[in-house]
């Protein structure tokens, strides 16, 4: 029996809430939500060592699936679904396993984070190999959902990460890139969608970014490869388009961006 402690499900530092003004309730909050950075800080290290595991299998023709149920799997959906559009890397190379299918999201069928054997299926319907590496998300440490299927890429060899928000937990000892972001009690006691959730967003974005980069999908500090899906999207491009390659007419810079279909390919082609 696992011993560990739950610091996620601690009561809150706060008492009374249904007393408090508003001005008490928000300054608190923020007060709580100014340790996630620390917090992150701190886990770094190993936050480093999983982005280099997930940069070389990428770079590998692997694929990346980030595994979850709750506040966190879906967080992860939010993350995944906009990097083809941010970097220009095709679908299916991010993906996402979420506990009662990426199509409910909206529903939210938490039950079915409870089920220990659905998180390996559903990689192995995704045809998950040695190749790929997996990142489990769960604020406990202890959800079946997430650690059924990091057990079983123990046993097939597959690399997996998981970023999970109490220490010493089962989910870390499956994996072999554990980031544990220890982010304190709730503000309101057990509500993982709060500080927990706000880390893992953070962590999403510096994974997701940090890869991308490494993988020579930005130049400068710039979306080279963004896709031109709106209007907005597409006037940024042509201002970066000008700039790179030193073009002063908008109107010309705009056909050929249109013409080769981002800035990175145009900037290839010689912007003919």
């Amino acid at each position: 029996m696992n011993s560990m402690t739950k610091i996620t499900e601690q009561p809150s530092l706060y008492r009374h809430l249904e007393k408090m003004s508003v001005e008490q309730l928000t300054t608190g909050i923020n007060n709580e939500d100014k340790k996630v950075a620390i917090a992150i800080e701190k886990a770094l290290p190993n936050l480093n060592a999983l982005i280099s595991a997930i940069v070389e299998k990428l770079k590998n023709g692997g694929r990346l699936f980030y595994l979850g149920a709750g506040s966190g799997g879906r967080l992860s959906v939010l993350d995944a679904i906009e990097l083809p559009t941010t970097y220009g890397i095709e679908k299916g190379k991010v993906n996402v396993i979420l506990a009662g299918g990426v199509d409910r999201l909206q529903e939210a069928p938490e039950e079915m984070e409870d089920n220990a054997e659905d998180g390996w299926i559903a990689l192995q319907q995704a045809s998950v190999s040695e190749k790929d590496i997996i990142v489990g998300i769960t604020a406990s440490g202890t959800t079946p959902f997430v650690l059924g299927a990091l057990q079983q890429c123990r046993k097939n060899r597959i690399a997996c990460g998981v970023i999970v928000s109490n220490p010493d937990s089962p989910v870390a000892a499956a994996a072999d890139y554990p980031v544990e972001v220890i982010t304190g009690p709730e503000f309101v006691t057990g509500s993982t969608r709060m500080k927990c959730g706000t880390a893992q967003k953070m962590i999403f974005d510096i994974i997701s970014t940090t890869t991308m980069i490494q993988l020579g999908r930005v130049e400068d500090n710039r979306m080279v490869n963004v896709l031109l899906i709106n209007d907005k999207i597409t006037d940024r491009a042509v201002k970066m388009l000008m700039e790179k390659a030193g073009l002063a007419d908008y109107d010309e810079a705009k056909a050929i961006l249109l013409k080769y279909g981002s800035v990175k390919k145009a900037m290839d082609a010689g912007c003919k």
